[in-house]
């Protein structure tokens, strides 16, 4: 992965469910690690050329490997929320992560 393509920096948290003061279960978010990513919005042309429309699905995130990120951690880059599908460690071999995205209206 070519070092120059990570120009952005994202933050990326996995979910902690912890009880409030009432005893009811909430979800806090804690910080796993702030990376240098590419995020790049996926166009409308790409979702079709896959044979399916998937209007959630609105950007590809790419970062070198780090364990930990899962389908339930979120990313937040610039102030906006992004949910995650499940990452993709292309050829297994722990270089990068690829990760499908869509951004949340929080």
């Amino acid at each position: 992965m070519r070092a120059g393509r990570l120009r952005h920096w994202i933050t990326i948290q996995n979910p902690e469910k912890t009880r409030n003061q009432v005893g009811e279960t909430v979800t806090t978010w804690t910080e796993l690690a702030t990376v240098p990513a590419a995020v790049e919005p996926v166009s409308s042309k790409e979702q079709f050329a896959a044979k399916q429309f998937l209007p959630e699905i609105t950007h590809r995130i790419k970062l070198r490997y780090l364990s930990g990120v899962s389908h339930k951690s979120r990313i937040v880059f610039n102030g906006r929320i992004f949910e995650l599908d499940p990452p993709r460690n292309p050829d297994e071999r722990n270089r990068e992560l690829e990760i499908m995205a869509r951004e949340t209206p929080e």
